[in-house]
């Protein structure tokens, strides 16, 4: 009897499936700036994956050997200087990603970043406050130049591990005004996708190269913009990305140029600063009285 009814509901039982979510939050990599692209047909899809493979495979055979290679003893060495960038190429300064305002429609900055005359990275272009007569902008006159995500074979995501170095090095030569070195994190959660580190960077201007060298615990949290009033020092080992900026606002409008020969790190033994700025921390098992 028992076995005639589990066959009996088997027979009438339907399967009940749920349709796919597509309500959940999905990051937007270029911050709402990207425009929907087409899908492409699934064959022009394999068949460009394909052509990809080779490359990737040879990627991926270049990471096991540094891998296999890697000394962890003979990396780091204080006070030597290793180059993360250095802009002696057309090839190096074409990786980096030029912004300004111009290309959101959002003011008339315009920007460069090219190989000049003398063999380095050129900063240039224009930047003013001026604003569209739209009403929707309230504020413009911006330029940046950021490098792009680190990633491994395969597309995947990965970061750059600054963690045993506790100095930032710049060789520059500027016009004088003062730029904004920006060192992007990204967290786990999307309130920290937009976490930026700043710092200022003033060049003195006039024919000579400068040398400037800035502890990783000098950097202010900011999100959007916006100083936050809780600051943690830089995960140095989750940096995504890194950049310059320049701004047109505060009587800085005009032309700007920034030339840049290399950025480098540095372990300093003599910085023992873990963060200069106040943390709102309190030690453990402290009683107000």
């Amino acid at each position: 009897m028992l076995a005639r009814t589990v066959r009996h509901v088997l027979q009438n039982r339907s399967f009940h499936t749920t349709p796919i979510c597509t309500t959940f939050w999905v990051k937007s990599k270029k911050q709402g700036y990207e425009k929907e692209q087409p899908l492409l047909p699934t064959k022009k899809m394999i068949l460009e994956g394909l052509k990809d493979l080779k490359d990737e495979i040879i990627m991926w055979k270049e990471e096991v050997k540094e891998k296999l290679e890697t000394d962890p003893i003979l990396i780091y060495r204080p006070n030597e200087i290793d180059v993360y960038c250095r802009f002696n190429t057309r090839e190096e300064v074409e990786k980096w990603i030029v912004t300004s305002d111009s290309d959101h429609n959002e003011g008339y900055s315009r920007a460069n970043f090219e190989l000049s005359t003398a063999g380095y990275g050129l900063f240039n272009g224009i930047v003013t406050a001026n604003l569209p007569k739209d009403g929707r902008i309230k504020k413009a006159g911006y330029a940046s130049i950021r490098s792009q995500r680190h990633t491994k074979s395969f597309r995947r995501n990965t970061y750059y591990d600054w963690s045993t170095y506790n100095t930032l090095v710049l060789r520059v030569r500027g016009d004088g005004r003062p730029y904004m070195i920006n060192i992007g994190t990204e967290g786990t959660f999307d309130v920290t996708w937009n976490d930026i580190y700043h710092f200022v960077l003033y060049t003195r201007g006039g024919p000579h190269w400068q040398i400037t060298k800035i502890p990783f615990s000098k950097f202010i949290l900011a999100s959007n913009g916006v100083v936050q009033d809780k600051q943690f020092p830089i995960p140095l080992n989750k940096i995504t990305s890194f950049g310059f900026a320049v701004s047109g606002r505060g009587g800085f409008d005009g032309p700007f140029s920034l030339e840049i020969d290399y950025v480098g790190l540095e372990y300093d033994p003599s910085n023992i600063e873990e963060f200069a700025y106040e943390m709102y921390k309190q030690e453990k098992y402290i009683v107000a009285t």
